[in-house]
């Protein structure tokens, strides 16, 4: 990279995320970090002998030009507040806040100031669902009629403050909406709790895109198997995508005619060619750090947006309304092109 000049990078947060993130920054090119947030300090050596401070203003008073914040979400408003006060760019681990006013509060901070920022959904890094998404553009599967999402598996020790919708859900919303390059206008659903804790550990959601498009999820934390299957139906077939394996496989309609009236006249499809693609694997936390570095330089990059982090914040919110109210809850589709993302 020829910019002369590297950029100061900081991290908020030492947990089971953000001490991937530190590797991948301490490694980024044309990237310093500089210093690491973590009050309950550095146990697992994970900052690579970086300065471990106990304030985001200590690290905001080394110079930092942006800022990757992996605390628990819970802090992701006051921290992501104080570093848009001081000028500083920032990537926010999904979900950008736990309430949609939080996440608001933090479009709005960043927008009006013009900085950079985005939020972890690291999905959208995914060699299979990058595929998926640009054989969708390319129009490969025509009409797309449903996208289908299964995330489930264990319960991860590590989470205490939300639950199964706000963690793990998010990213189902969030790739939903990125690969189809549509928005939610309507959610039903139902949650349950099993595990003895205060959240929800199991979701089942049933949902609408604005092009009629229908959405499934499952996603729950009580499964011993774990599973990250994503699949399109349309007018040519049917992709699938696991995201633990990246692979991605295409079941396309066969061109079979047949004598027999009877089925003629149903426009059934029929099982025809099954393609698996061979795509690079590159590490998705590896991609989104250089993706987030060059939007920070200000080259063209496909980040997500706060604005859009919000949506999805607010999608899953309505995800809670539905399933505590037991009703299907409509979405109003944002015009997120008028804001630039």
């Amino acid at each position: 990279m020829s910019t002369g000049k590297s950029l100061r990078a900081g991290l908020v947060g030492l947990g089971s995320m953000g001490r991937h993130h530190a590797r991948v920054l301490s490694g980024l090119e044309g990237v310093d970090l500089v210093g690491v947030v973590d009050p309950m300090g550095d146990k697992f050596g994970a900052a690579q002998g970086v300065p471990i401070l106990n304030s985001v203003e200590e690290l905001i008073a080394l110079g930092v030009d942006y800022a990757v914040v992996a605390c628990p979400t819970a802090l992701h408003e006051p921290v992501g507040l104080s570093l848009a006060e001081a000028g500083v760019c920032a990537l926010v681990e999904k979900p950008v806040a736990d309430t949609v006013e939080g996440a608001r509060r933090l479009v709005e901070a960043f927008e009006s100031r013009s900085l950079v920022a985005g939020v972890g959904h690291i999905e959208r890094c995914n060699p299979a669902l990058m595929s998926l998404r640009a054989r969708l553009e390319a129009g490969e599967l025509g009409d797309v009629y449903q996208v289908v999402t299964r995330r489930q598996g264990p319960f991860p020790h590590r989470i205490a403050d939300v639950g199964v919708v706000k963690d793990l859900a998010t990213h189902d919303i969030d790739l939903t909406g990125w690969v189809t390059g549509r928005q939610y206008v309507s959610i039903a659903a139902h949650t349950v709790s099993k595990s003895g804790r205060e959240h929800e550990d199991m979701v089942s959601a049933v949902g609408r895109l604005d092009d009629g498009t229908m959405v499934n999820h499952l996603v729950n934390w009580l499964s011993p198997l774990k599973e990250r299957f994503t699949s399109v139906t349309g007018e040519r077939g049917c992709f699938i995508a696991d995201t633990l394996t990246a692979d991605l496989t295409f079941h396309s309609n066969a061109a079979v005619t047949t004598e027999w009236e009877a089925l003629r006249a149903f426009r059934g499809v029929s099982e025809g060619d099954m393609i698996r693609y061979a795509i690079p694997k590159r590490e998705p936390l590896q991609v989104e750090h250089e993706l987030f570095r060059d939007a920070v330089l200000g080259k063209p990059a496909d980040i997500c947006t706060l604005r859009q982090g919000m949506r999805t914040v607010e999608v899953a919110a309505a995800v809670l309304e539905s399933a505590n109210t037991d009703r299907s809850v409509s979405l109003q589709p944002e015009d997120l092109a008028a804001h630039g993302s």
